[in-house]
């Protein structure tokens, strides 16, 4: 980290030092990309907001490094139950059981302002990023060149920077977002809603429900969250004519506790009344100008995906305004970011909402009707579905067209591989680049195919025998394939059943980010 020097130029520059912004700052400075981070705040907000992420976002982590250090911050997320109007299951999710497909727990619980913490001293020790506090934009304007920011201190110093791409992570009420006249779309869903934090003791964990609830009543919707430790999180429907300045002071909170617990029983950590909203920015980039995390979309919190969303935007974008960087990419691949996680993001909250709607119906009857038709259409036993089935694949942008469907733009997963120091995982030993994965022998294919590979990026040869848990022949097998293309996010640009479909593929992968 260094001084914040007036008219100075940056590669990138992020405006937000929140978890979105600390993971782009990561990526950017982890590669060598000079760039500058700034935030209002001088600290780190202490009571958590987010309390879940996933597997997804912990690989993220490991491509930092960090993933050990933040998973002392974090805990399996306990199954969540459904309970109707009645009081009967209707719905269970969990997570998968072992072998985990990314090499990580699948979700997670964790403690925000830590994981913050750890993100922060991580970028503030790269030597390529400048980590600015106490810092408002108060000007954006952009030309062909260059984007240039007016800055102001919280002492009213103002300084002038310049950069050749702008990040904005700054929340949901983003001045990156305003000063660019990018607007939010309304996705139709308006909640009042009480969120209150509990650090429990001992006699209060007593009487508390041992996994995470849904409580899909009528009368009061409401959600019971496990989190890391003595953490405990309700989520409480506010009803019509309720206060939600009162229901966020300590006595409102508590009366819609005293449900569950008393103030003997645990203290409150943070209470607040909000307005859960599903809203995705109708545009993504203007110019040289992004937008990233809550200044691009909000959905309600029903499957804790909010920072989640916000990580897997950086990751997406970092990788390609570092093509653009070096020369290797321009306007297609930079709108590709839109493309990707606008779609990506209008698909989740739209599965959210619909988990919204069972949660939030208010009319018994139509609650009933509700109930009934999700146990019969579970054949009358509940069964669990995986929290990550609900995620969906990457649909459009850089993907491959010639195999749509057979596992294109998902997840690529990521095995334990034999190693002579032990068991690895695959990021460990391949990185996190471009990569040709393969079931085949890397003596196995024709030598020009090898080194046509190898010179595209990485060529991962994933043997029968090489691999610890049969996770990646699994996947090969389900997509009747045996090798993928798999970009720097971790997504697959497409997949391939034999060394001539593979040939074919690197083939449509050079036409195709020859044009972008």
């Amino acid at each position: 980290m260094s001084g914040l020097a007036n008219d100075a130029h940056y590669d990138v520059a992020i405006v937000g030092f929140g978890p979105s912004g600390a993971v782009a700052a990561a990526l950017l400075g982890q590669a060598g990309v000079r760039t500058l981070v700034v935030d209002r705040s001088r600290t780190v907000y202490d009571r958590p907001r987010a309390i879940a992420l996933d597997h997804e976002i912990m690989r993220v982590f490991q491509q930092l490094g960090l993933d050990e250090e933040i998973s002392r911050y974090c805990e399996p997320f306990t199954p969540s139950e459904y309970y109707g109007a009645d009081g009967q299951l209707i719905k269970r999710l969990a997570t998968v059981p072992p072998p985990y497909p990314l090499g990580h727990t699948p979700s997670m619980v964790f403690t925000q302002p830590e994981v913050e913490r750890v993100l922060r001293a991580h970028v503030a020790a790269l030597p390529s990023v400048t980590v600015a506090l106490g810092q408002r934009m108060t000007t954006l304007r952009q030309d062909a060149d260059q984007a240039t920011l007016l800055l102001m201190d919280d002492e009213g110093l103002q300084r002038t920077v310049h950069a050749s791409y702008v990040i904005g992570c700054d929340g949901a009420s983003s001045t990156v977002r305003e000063a660019v006249g990018i607007t939010l779309e309304d996705l139709q869903f308006d909640e009042p809603w009480l969120v209150v934090d509990v650090q429990i003791n001992e006699r209060g964990l007593a009487k508390l429900p041992k996994t995470s609830v849904q409580y899909c009543e009528p009368a009061r919707p409401c959600t019971y969250v496990i989190g890391p430790g003595m953490h405990r999180r309700w989520e409480i429907s506010l009803l019509p004519g309720e206060d939600p300045a009162y229901m966020a002071s300590e006595e409102g909170a508590w009366s819609v506790l005293q449900r569950w617990i008393t103030p003997e029983d645990g203290a409150l950590w943070r209470q607040a009344s909000y307005r859960f909203h599903a809203l995705v920015a109708r545009e993504w980039r203007k110019g040289r100008v992004f937008i990233a995390g809550d200044a691009a979309h909000q959905q309600p919190p029903f499957l804790g995906q909010g920072m989640c969303q916000g990580v897997r935007d950086v990751a997406n974008l970092v990788w390609k305004l570092r093509a653009a960087l070096e020369g290797k990419g321009g306007n297609a691949l930079l709108d590709s970011y839109g493309a990707e996680r606008g779609a990506h993001v209008r698909r989740l909250t739209a599965r959210i909402k619909e988990i919204g709607r069972v949660i939030c119906e208010r009319d018994p009857d139509k609650a009933r009707e509700r109930d009934a038709a999700l146990i019969a259409a579970a054949g009358g036993e509940i069964r669990t579905q995986a929290r990550q089935d609900i995620i969906p694949p990457l649909e459009h942008g850089l993907l491959a067209r010639s195999d749509a469907g057979s596992g294109v733009g998902t997840l690529f997963p990521q095995p334990r591989l034999q190693h002579a120091d032990g068991a690895q995982l695959m990021d460990q030993l391949a990185g996190c680049g471009w990569r040709v994965v393969t079931s085949l022998p890397t003596w196995s294919l024709p030598p020009a195919l090898a080194a046509r590979a190898e010179a595209f990026g990485t060529l991962v040869s994933v043997a029968p025998g090489t691999e610890c848990d049969g996770v990646l022949a699994a996947w090969f097998d389900r997509h009747q394939c045996c090798a993928a293309i798999v970009r720097p996010d971790h997504y697959v640009y497409g997949v391939a059943a034999t060394g001539e479909a593979l040939a074919a593929l690197l083939d449509e992968w050079e036409a195709a980010t020859a044009t972008v």
